[in-house]
């Protein structure tokens, strides 16, 4: 149990020192003998020489105290048994320059959060002190601070027993409730779905004594919907307890701007600190009582959005803003890598299938919202739909000043750019917008991204998958280019088409030479010509690269060299030649429309006399 390594990282001036060789010969009988230090005196030295700064001892105790496997509440209970001492450990935990202790100091603090946290949400320790409310003046007091400690956590018992207890206790837990404070709000909303009247009243009127602005949305809520006078009463007195102006603002509009606040992650919002994990509360309507699932705090927020925009829905359908809220909460969810909550379902669709569906009103609004955030993720996501479902009129939608598809062509993450390029390019616009000459730029710049390694880190996340980008950059050219499309002009990508046709890849270099067909340029021409006429190219791409070298011809006449032409005749009348390609050849030079001579000379060569 004791650290074997104390014994050397003793200084030698301390050798001389009769306290530091007591320590050093207590330690090694521990080890020696293999008697072992209870937690408690365990933790006591590991914070006494971690007070007088002996840091090589205080190491060997933190070690002993994590190898014991200890109970998480015990060492919660020692911690707050010795406040000094504690505080000064989460000093150290925070300002120490010692690496390995303060390693050590964070392990150990770890197993005291979680003892503080098994002890506030231990059902039985909560249900005792329900029932200590209703014991004396004093043990009242020390109750409803404990229920306080307990937070979230006992509201699901103190509806409970607001059911089926006597009057006197019922009474003591209505005063208790509403001085759970702000923890209270999250399980108490969900609650107002219970089909008890009384409690749904006394729950009404605790939300108005708490006094948070989280809460007035589903206080309006029950005023709009509910079909009861005495709870629409109830409800209208607790908001203008809250917030006398939310009595004019629908519940709708309260729910989107309670759903912001989670988005953007708003402090007083915040889950429990004492837990790597938050809850979200559910009313089960079958057993009548809450329940809650543990989610990952890395999206707890972004959840909370998403079910309040679905609130707002609930209180008005038509209130589209929700969607497009919902539709980025979904996308920045996504973003962080965890997997969704297990109250999806595993049937549940991902956010692009949701995005699609929604159409692009509500994705200009998450897009818009990404822009101004500057969240790469959510923009990309709404992108990537709008690329799916999106026409030229739905895509360059006025949403704000501003066109947020346009906007996203500037965006400082290359993945969003690169997909609004891709979009725009897709969705073959016919009039003509200033952005126009960015969608050629970001075209090019995708078309010779490549893969290295595992992708290609970008400004905005860990990598892109470049490959991808660029064999869809290539296809939106070439749609752009077989339409003959008038707005975005592909000639200012010319540079980029001509390098890809020596890309490693070979659909690059084929779809490059399609592309390169539909330019009116001597160089475009000249560059399909080499591709065909380059003996290391794959037999097909270089049928192919014929192929589009007479599409060429045919849109812009003869535009190569002589000794270009040489080589093809050449070609043609070799022998040797592979069929395929001398056919691909022969049709390529016959669309060059050239003068008869080599016709000619093509037809004597092969006669017999």
């Amino acid at each position: 149990m004791f650290n074997k390594k104390l014994v050397v990282s003793l200084p030698l001036r301390d050798l001389s020192n009769p306290t530091v060789i007591l320590t050093l010969i207590t330690g090694l009988f521990v080890v020696n003998t293999g008697i072992s230090q209870s937690l408690e005196e365990n933790f006591n030295d590991f914070l006494h020489y971690t007070q007088i700064g002996r840091f090589d001892l205080a190491k060997g105790y933190a070690q002993a105290i994590l190898e014991s496997d200890p109970n998480p509440l015990e060492l919660f209970d020692l911690s707050q048994a010795n406040p000094t001492g504690y505080s000064f450990l989460l000093r150290v935990n925070e300002f120490s320059s010692d690496a390995e202790l303060v390693e050590l100091a964070g392990k150990v603090l770890a197993v005291i959060d979680r003892g503080r946290f098994l002890r506030r949400s231990e059902p039985k320790i909560i249900v005792e002190e329900i029932k200590r409310l209703s014991s004396t003046e004093r043990g009242k007091l020390t109750a409803v601070k404990r229920l306080q400690d307990a937070g979230e956590y006992s509201i699901p018992f103190m509806l409970d027993a607001m059911v089926d207890c006597p009057a006197d206790e019922l009474q003591n837990i209505i005063w208790a409730l509403p001085q759970i404070g702000r923890p209270a709000i999250r399980p108490l909303v969900a609650a107002l779905q219970t089909e008890n009247a009384g409690v749904k009243a006394e729950i009404i009127r605790a939300l108005g004594k708490i006094g948070y602005p989280q809460s007035l949305a589903y206080l309006k809520y029950i005023i709009e919907k509910d079909s009861s006078n005495e709870f629409k009463g109830l409800a209208a007195a607790s908001v203008r307890q809250i917030d006398p102006s939310a009595t004019q603002i629908l519940a709708a509009e309260l729910f989107f701007r309670l759903a912001e606040g989670y988005y953007y992650h708003s402090q007083s919002l915040a889950p429990a600190e004492d837990a790597d994990f938050a809850n979200i509360w559910f009313w089960d309507p079958q057993r009548q009582r809450l329940t809650r699932e543990e989610v990952d705090k890395a999206y707890f927020n972004e959840l909370m959005a998403m079910r309040c925009c679905e609130w707002a829905l609930r209180a008005d359908p038509g209130f589209g803003y929700a969607i497009g809220m919902w539709l980025a909460a979904f996308f920045k969810a996504e973003s962080t890598g965890v997997e969704m909550p297990a109250y999806f379902g595993q049937r549940h669709a991902n956010a692009l299938v949701y995005a699609t569906t929604a159409g692009p009103e509500y994705l200009h609004q998450a897009l818009a919202r990404a822009i101004k955030d500057r969240n790469a993720d959510v923009a990309l996501g709404a992108v990537e739909a709008l690329a799916v479902t999106a026409g030229e009129k739905s895509l360059l939608y006025p949403f704000s000043p501003e066109q947020p598809l346009l906007a996203a062509l500037s965006f400082d993450d290359r993945a969003v750019r690169y997909s609004a390029a891709i979009a725009i390019a897709l969705a073959g616009p016919q009039q003509g917008f200033t952005e126009s000459k960015l969608v050629a730029a970001n075209l090019a710049e995708a078309l010779g991204q490549k893969n290295e390694g595992r992708g290609t880190r970008d400004e905005g996340r860990e990598t892109i998958d470049a490959d991808s980008y660029a064999y869809r950059a290539a296809e939106a050219m070439l749609n752009l280019a077989q339409t003959r499309n008038r707005v975005v002009d592909l000639s200012l990508a010319q540079s980029a088409i001509i390098n890809a046709t020596n890309d490693s890849r070979r659909d690059i270099r084929i779809i490059a030479s399609q592309i390169l067909a539909h330019l009116g340029s001597p160089d475009a021409q000249r560059a399909i010509a080499a591709v065909a006429l380059n003996g290391s190219n794959e037999l097909d791409v270089r049928i192919l690269a014929f192929n589009s070298l007479a599409t060429s011809a045919k849109i812009n006449a003869n535009m190569l060299a002589e000794d270009t032409l040489d080589e093809i005749y050449a070609l043609i009348k070799s022998d040797e030649t592979d069929p395929d390609l001398r056919s691909a050849a022969a049709a390529a030079y016959g669309a060059l429309n050239l003068p008869s001579q080599k016709v000619k000379d093509l037809i004597l060569d092969q006669a017999k006399s």
